[in-house]
């Protein structure tokens, strides 16, 4: 990100100024982030509960080799065998957790790899998350596209051969409101397979509305599981409220959504409890909805200019495929999915090991799919990309890629009869 991106003295009123800085420093002048606002739903569910006591009663330094060997040496993962994987134990185990990790994602997708596209169609949000490029308090050029420039956007990306779309927006309802995000599905239904959602949580009869448009699952980054760093972190919006984020894609479900999608942003708090809080809650809601597709995903977050107020942890190579690899191990069925915020290298390889889906043609910016898939400008302006990318592949590239890599790439698994 560039400085430019970060509001200062300069571009705020004084009062909003005071206000933006109040909310850094004085913990008094913010909502309490496990109080639900008016307008979100509340629902009757015990997954919460039990996600949060296994997080916080996981001592990952109280486990050894021996319990990392037995761990390997079972046919099926438990749960306490999928807490010694992500133990530090675990590193010098890495190769044998990627050798059974391939073997368990061939014998369930054989050699295939999943191909999808994100297509931002807003960035106007109303949350101040401090390490988000579309925080409200960034000086970022805003935009929203109208219906004919989604459709344009959709019908340039579906020309290259694409068939499953991911539709983001900003978490702002004022200005992205649930209509607004239906008529764009509308729209996608006419272009792709498979459409997917990954915008501000919602009620559940919002999201039967969606999925009534045409939308077959839904995608909701906790960002971190860590309730005392979230606080500190999301200081203002409905993104502060951390229990209606967590029971997000449980409200999905409810409301007939086909798939929901999980994920940490790793690196925002201990990236080993994050991951486990994430893999408990894909495996307490598969047995609560057994019908139901879940997949994870497990993104590291990018440097942004203000790192020293997040104090991230950082989470290397090695240490992300462990977590991929004990993904696999312990949710056999679910999808994994590999952010483009990693190199080409990493995705090319964690694909024949653990992943089953990658992004392909990405772009995190507002209305330039027509430069990036065509090479021609329309000369209209663009909005700015919430954080940047390090795998920037074309589908076809992508495509090319994973076919040399021995993999059959798949462009939907899905047909409607």
């Amino acid at each position: 990100m560039e400085n430019q991106f970060f509001i200062d003295s300069e571009f705020l009123s004084q009062e909003a100024l005071e206000k933006k800085h109040r909310l850094e420093t004085d913990p008094s002048s913010r909502k309490d982030h496990m109080e639900y606002l008016p307008d979100m739903e509340v629902i009757d569910s015990d997954v919460m509960e039990k996600v949060m006591t296994a997080m916080e009663e996981y001592d990952y330094s109280g486990y050894t080799a021996v319990d990392v060997r037995r761990a390997l040496q079972h046919e099926t993962c438990s749960v306490e065998d999928f807490k010694a994987l992500l133990s530090p134990a675990a590193e010098p185990f890495l190769e044998m957790m990627a050798q059974k990790a391939r073997r368990e994602t061939s014998k369930h997708f054989g050699n295939t790899v999943y191909l999808f596209t994100p297509l931002y169609i807003a960035n106007y949000c109303e949350n101040y998350c401090v390490y988000c490029g579309f925080n409200c308090y960034n000086h970022i050029h805003r935009m929203k596209l109208t219906g004919e420039q989604i459709e344009h956007e959709m019908k340039v990306i579906a020309d290259s051969g694409m068939e499953e779309i991911l539709i983001l927006t900003g978490e702002s309802k004022s200005q992205s409101d649930v209509k607004y995000i239906g008529e764009a599905v509308k729209l996608a239904r006419k272009y792709f397979r498979m459409v997917g959602l990954e915008v501000y949580p919602m009620n559940t009869e919002d999201y039967a509305y969606l999925h009534d448009c045409g939308a077959d699952y839904v995608t909701v980054f906790q960002e971190t599981y860590d309730t005392k760093k979230y606080e500190t972190l999301h200081l203002m919006g409905h993104k502060r409220v951390w229990p209606y984020r967590f029971n997000a894609q449980e409200r999905a479900l409810r409301g007939g959504m086909r798939g929901v999608a999980f994920s940490a942003l790793l690196g925002l708090s201990d990236f080993r409890k994050d991951a486990l809080a994430t893999a408990l809650h894909v495996y307490y809601l598969q047995r609560k909805y057994p019908h139901a597709e879940m997949s994870l995903s497990c993104p590291r977050l990018r440097p942004i200019i203000n790192n020293d107020k997040i104090n991230p942890l950082d989470v290397g190579e090695r240490q992300l495929c462990q977590i991929l690899c004990a993904y696999r191990l312990f949710l056999p069925f679910a999808g994994i999915t590999v952010s483009s915020r990693e190199s080409a290298q990493f995705r090319n390889g964690i694909v024949k090991i653990a992943a089953t889906k990658v992004s392909a043609g990405v772009s995190t910016g507002i209305g330039d799919h027509e430069s990036k898939y065509t090479g021609r400008d329309d000369g209209e302006s663009k909005g700015d990309e919430q954080f940047e990318i390090e795998d920037g592949r074309s589908f076809e590239r992508m495509y090319e890629d994973m076919s040399g890599e021995g993999l059959q790439p798949v462009l939907n698994d899905y047909i409607y009869v």
